[in-house]
């Protein structure tokens, strides 16, 4: 059964694909059939430069409990960098 969860974001940064690195436009999230992983269904994150055709991807495929984790670590990972940031002298 297809979900029909899909959301997608502007990524600015750089993916490593099969022709070496790549600068991101995009990712697309989506809970849906993987290609690979042996699933039923998985968290699906494509990273991905659509300008730069199909080779330009970065694909990870993940269990919802994986999802949740690397979701929570993103998140503490955010608010560490934030703070490091705010106390970061600004150039005036």
């Amino acid at each position: 059964m297809c979900t029909s969860i899909v959301e997608i974001v502007r990524a600015s940064g750089a993916g490593k694909g099969s022709d070496g690195w790549f600068d991101l436009t995009s990712a697309v999230v989506s809970y849906d059939h993987p290609h690979h992983a042996l699933l039923e269904e998985a968290i699906n994150i494509d990273f991905v430069n659509p300008a730069l055709g199909p080779g330009a991807r970065v694909a990870v495929e993940l269990t919802l409990g994986s999802a949740k984790e690397l979701s929570a670590a993103l998140a503490k990972a955010i608010e560490a960098a934030e703070l490091v940031e705010s106390e970061r002298p600004r150039g005036t």
